[in-house]
């Protein structure tokens, strides 16, 4: 170890090692900032010192070392001082900071040899007054410099070290007993300083250090507060916050909600993590379109939010959501299986189809639900005709809480017919609401309206004791049909107010049947099935409305006590080809199969009827046995109804 190691080691452990470690990062940033507010006033220190040192010895000492020097000292001061008054250090990036900082420090040990250098030649020069304001000028120097100094260590320490190092040789050397004393006070007082300076610069490394930690962690809870977890892209949160800021500038920008169109299958099917690696993968693909122009964001679940700042090319915004449809639409691998999601998307442009975040958000959101139900797979962009919807769903809405409600809705039964015996055996009832002002509204749009808004379990109950009031006229071999929203089984008050109200009519609980959708049934399977048995133990019979049409009424069969199944419309279309007689006759054989009854709904034509009686159907629904109709109009139509039925010869069935 060479004798410069040998100093140097036990000054590093007495001062600590932050006075000598390399500046580097923020804290070279920081450390600039500090010395800002305490450079300009060292400089001022300096300049003003020099000036009275040289004023206490014109005409002692030469004009070069009281006019000159003084004269070069004082501009190079005032120059750098209006450097650093000018100077924002906050703005510099870290490298620029640490340059500074070098800088900084060449140039006062610079100073601190010119300084010192002039002052030890005065002092040749006077009486013991003005050798004496040398020795005061040299410790203030040495103290300003420590003080001002205190955030660049390395600076303070060298420019002391060089100060009072060449002060304490020329006073021993001058082998004069005051100035040997003077020196030796003003280096302990100095090395006291030092000592000081090295705590205090200490404690400011660990402070800044500690307010680091807490701007990164607080940095990095922001992030994960604005970050999807799953997909790393910004969350619903941060598309929020992002969608506000821009609604509040005049720009045009478009708001996009892409919704997958065939996950819940896949998570079912698969499992959640293949779920969860269809997310993530959608989560890849669309972050590819993000740039300067587009922020993209998962908002929940399986839907995905972007923003798109209006190209001034005045490219079409709907074709660059039609491209990420596509890219979402691509097949996804999962280990052997390739899987497709699918994508549909919504579209409102700002400001036409509207000014606040809430409400731009809500008119992407009505834009996509018409993408899932008329354009699946593709965009729909929010127009005029989707306002004029949203107001009239507004009326329909505010009119379903009118007091007015129980006597504007009524109830009509459509026959239900017993292809063996060719009698009436059941009707169904079905809400009707002609409005003052809105019209006739039809019951898909008015019930949809009454889940959005709350009012179902109000219009399920009126609709129910109006329909087992007209029911009372019915002859006791015929029973009635009553639909439940997919709302209703979900509401423990809806289920027992159900119950209630059946007790209170005096209608055989036995001639009710409750129909349910699959949707109602998934909505909360197990509440569903809570729901069944306590109707069931009433006596109220059971059947699964629209079978045929969901992926998985199948299982519900299965996994549910029903009574009896109706077959949906739909399968009617196609029943005089071949291939549509055959998955009708299917469908029979399977309720057969389980001693399930089912009825065929849709029954429209002669020629659907003969084919139904040939295929050993045994009940039918639809606009050929009766269109909906009054109670006393059905009462009265009755036996033209079974006449009519009657008069048909069934076919002989096929065996298959």
């Amino acid at each position: 170890m060479s004798s410069f190691e040998r100093i140097r080691a036990p000054v590093r452990r007495l001062l600590g090692e932050e006075l000598f470690a390399r500046v580097s990062g923020r804290m070279a940033v920081r450390q600039l900032v500090e010395l800002r507010t305490q450079i300009v006033s060292l400089y001022a220190l300096l300049s003003v010192n020099a000036c009275a040192l040289a004023f206490t010895h014109l005409g002692l000492a030469p004009a070069s070392l009281t006019l000159a020097c003084p004269a070069v000292f004082v501009a190079l001061c005032a120059a750098r001082a209006l450097h650093w008054w000018r100077m924002r250090p906050e703005t510099f990036s870290e490298a620029r900071a640490e340059r500074h900082l070098r800088l900084t420090t060449a140039l006062s040990l610079v100073f601190a040899v010119g300084f010192v250098g002039w002052a030890i030649a005065l002092s040749a020069f006077g009486g013991p007054y003005e050798q004496g304001h040398v020795a005061i000028f040299i410790a203030i120097t040495v103290i300003g410099c420590i003080f001002c100094l205190t955030h660049l260590p390395v600076a303070a320490f060298g420019v002391t070290l060089i100060v009072t190092g060449a002060f304490l040789i020329h006073c021993l050397t001058s082998h004069n007993g005051v100035f040997i004393a003077i020196a030796l006070n003003t280096t302990f007082v100095t090395v006291v300083m030092v000592r000081i300076l090295a705590n205090n610069f200490r404690a400011f490394v660990t402070l800044t250090r500690a307010q680091f930690e807490a701007q990164r962690l607080a940095e990095e809870n922001a992030r994960l507060a604005l970050s999807d977890s799953l997909t790393g892209l910004p969350n619903r949160r941060a598309f929020f916050s992002e969608l506000e800021a821009l609604t509040e500038g005049e720009a045009p920008f478009a708001l996009a909600i892409f919704d997958l169109d065939r996950f819940k299958p896949i998570n079912d099917t698969y499992g959640h993590k293949a779920g969860d690696r269809v997310l993530q993968e959608t989560g890849r693909r669309l972050a590819r379109f993000a740039d300067s122009g587009v922020s993209v964001a998962r908002l929940g679940g399986d839907e995905f939010g972007a923003l798109i700042r209006l190209p001034a090319d005045g490219a079409d915004v709907t074709a660059v959501c039609d491209r990420i449809c596509a890219a979402l639409r691509a097949p996804i691998r999962l280990g052997e299986t390739l899987v497709t999601a699918g994508c549909s998307a919504g579209l409102a442009v700002y400001p036409e189809a509207g000014r606040g975040a809430p409400e731009l958000f809500d008119r992407a959101d009505y834009a996509l639900y018409h993408s899932k139900l008329n354009r699946r797979g593709h965009t729909t962009a929010f127009s005029q005709e989707h306002e004029n919807a949203i107001r009239t769903e507004r009326a329909i809405e505010a009119a379903l809480h009118s007091p007015d409600l129980a006597r504007e809705i009524e109830v009509q039964v459509q026959p239900i017919l017993d292809l063996r015996t060719n009698r009436v055996v059941m009707v169904e009832g079905l809400a009707r609401w002609t409005h003052p002002t809105l019209g006739r509204i039809a019951p898909d749009r008015f019930i949809a309206a009454a889940e959005r808004c709350g009012a179902i379990h109000r219009l399920t109950t009126t609709l129910l004791r109006r329909a087992l009031s007209d029911a009372a006229r019915l002859p006791p071999g015929i029973g009635l049909s009553f639909n439940l929203s997919s709302h209703d089984l979900a509401s423990a008050e809806t289920v027992i107010a159900i119950m209630e109200i059946v007790r209170e009519s005096g209608f055989d609980p036995r001639r009710l049947t409750l129909e349910l959708t699959e949707t109602a049934l998934m909505r909360d399977f197990e509440r569903a099935c809570d729901a069944i048995t306590l109707l069931r133990a009433l006596g109220i019979r059971i059947a699964l409305d629209d079978f045929g049409t969901g992926y998985s009424s199948l299982s519900y069969v299965h996994r549910l006590p029903l009574d009896k199944v109706k077959i949906d419309r739909s399968f009617m279309a196609d029943l005089h080809a071949p291939r549509g007689e055959r998955i009708v006759a299917t469908i029979l054989d399977f309720c057969r199969n389980l001693d399930l009854p089912c009825i065929v709904e849709g029954v429209e034509t002669e020629g659907q009827l003969a084919i139904l009686r040939r295929l050993g159907c045994r009940s039918v629904q639809g606009y050929l046995i009766g269109r909906p109709m009054r109670m006393t109009a059905l009462l009265q139509r009755l036996p033209e109804i079974e006449a009519g039925a009657a008069e048909e010869r069934p076919a002989p069935r096929l065996i298959a």
